[in-house]
């Protein structure tokens, strides 16, 4: 655009493609190691730069015109296949860095033209100074941000949404990019810079505007996990006041029983004293509570649920094979398994209130084979209810649970998956164990 000999121009790519991939990669989540990075980015630059010089020596006016788009076209091709992330969120990181790009060639210019009489090295120099700011701020300031928003944009925003957005923005890059002559350019000028602000602030303000949603976001779950702290709490007391009672009964026992035994030693009545202490202690392995599984949370957990579901008159059968120490954290499991037993017992409560003669069930399934977790719950629901994004809704399960059991889920590669089939409530997943 402000001419030059062929190595100006040399000069201008190796700042220009150099600064795109530099934004992107500060912005992106690679899939490999640095080293592969620089290799594969490497071996492009070295192949961009002598065809971008030709293409300048052979035909200038073509080369202004096509060649940033086809160059950057290619660094596309490559950054998409380096990226980590979703096609549409790396596309999204993409035209932010065009965009930014867009910005410091068309700075570099203007500043060159305003100020020093439209100097190439004046440019040149402009770029690298904007370049180099760009890439500290978003180092030191955006880069955590960035990464933020891709969450949330991947978890919030819809794709149709996603594709609007990007396609704005590269319509924007490339009005800012069209070729100009230096006299177009003084007379566009106050267009370029009002596209290059609208533009910008449109990005600033959508990325604003879901990191807000992202965090409220997790505020709501942060709420939903205090409740459910709440709801174990609960339980612990419900169970702590029946420990306490079941004590008050058996010391209250033990005073009768004591007196008889007693009384059978005054009399001499041995044999007759051992067939009691024997029908005593039958009596006490039948009263005794089941031992439902080697593991000590799950068990008083899975324990507590279950009286809490027999009091409500619903029908619970367990299949539990856990040992004693499992690598998943005993935190994950109570919080994936209070939650899903809870939400059971919610949705079958629910389902006696549509239909109050309807008979109630909750089976429970807990298995690992080999190097898997597999947990199973399916329970009676109402008839036709309703899931929002395959998940349950928060009406259904009394609002809490869900985003827990997915957020403990992760941690260790499992998807949970929920379902409804004629009346009953499936929810599974499977975990990775870790190996130990």
């Amino acid at each position: 655009m402000l001419g030059g000999s062929v190595y100006v121009a040399f000069i201008r790519m190796v700042v220009s493609i150099g600064g795109t991939i530099l934004l992107f990669c500060l912005m992106d989540e690679p899939r490999f190691g640095k080293k592969k990075i620089i290799g594969i980015y490497g071996i492009y630059f070295l192949a961009a730069l002598p065809f971008s010089c030709g293409w300048y020596m052979m035909a200038k006016k073509s080369f202004v015109r096509f060649a940033p788009i086809t160059l950057f076209i290619m660094i596309a091709i490559i950054s998409i296949y380096i990226s980590s992330t979703r096609i549409y969120l790396t596309m999204y990181k993409l035209a932010v860095t065009f965009f930014l790009m867009g910005v410091f060639m068309i700075g570099g210019i203007e500043i060159s033209m305003i100020f020093f009489h439209g100097s190439v090295w004046a440019d040149i120099a402009a770029r690298l100074i904007i370049l180099l700011t760009m890439a500290y701020v978003i180092k030191k300031y955006i880069r955590d941000s960035i990464k933020g928003f891709g969450m949330y944009l991947e978890r919030e925003m819809d794709r149709f949404s996603i594709m609007v957005l990007i396609v704005s923005l590269f319509f924007g890059i490339l009005y800012v990019l069209r070729p100009y002559n230096q006299e177009e350019i003084r007379e566009h000028l106050f267009r370029v810079l009002t596209n290059l602000f609208l533009v910008g602030t449109l990005q600033f303000m959508v990325i604003r505007l879901y990191l807000h949603i992202g965090k409220e976001s997790e505020y709501r779950t942060e709420n939903q996990l205090m409740q459910m702290n709440h709801r174990l709490l609960e339980r612990q007391l419900e169970f702590l006041e029946e420990s306490v009672e079941t004590g008050r009964h058996i010391r209250h026992d033990a005073r009768h029983h004591n007196m008889v035994i007693a009384e059978y030693v005054r009399r001499g009545q041995c044999e007759e004293l051992l067939k009691y202490l024997g029908e005593y202690e039958k009596e006490l392995d039948e009263g005794a509570a089941p031992l439902i599984c080697e593991n000590i949370a799950v068990n008083n957990l899975l324990s507590a649920y279950t009286r809490k579901a027999e009091r409500e008159n619903i029908k619970v059968s367990l299949d539990i094979v856990m040992e004693e120490r499992c690598a998943v954290q005993d935190i994950d499991l109570v919080t994936i398994l209070s939650n899903a037993y809870e939400n059971a017992i919610y949705g079958c409560l629910e389902a006696r209130n549509q239909l109050p003669d309807r008979e109630c069930f909750i089976n429970v399934l807990v298995k690992r084979k080999k190097n898997k977790l597999v947990i199973y719950c399916s329970n009676t629901c109402k008839f036709q209810p309703d899931l929002q994004d395959g998940y349950q809704k928060p009406e259904f399960t009394g609002g809490i649970g869900v985003s827990s059991i997915v957020k403990s889920a992760k941690n260790y590669g499992g998807e949970p998956d929920f379902r409804i089939d004629n009346g009953v409530f499936v929810f599974r997943l499977i975990m990775n164990i870790p190996i130990e």
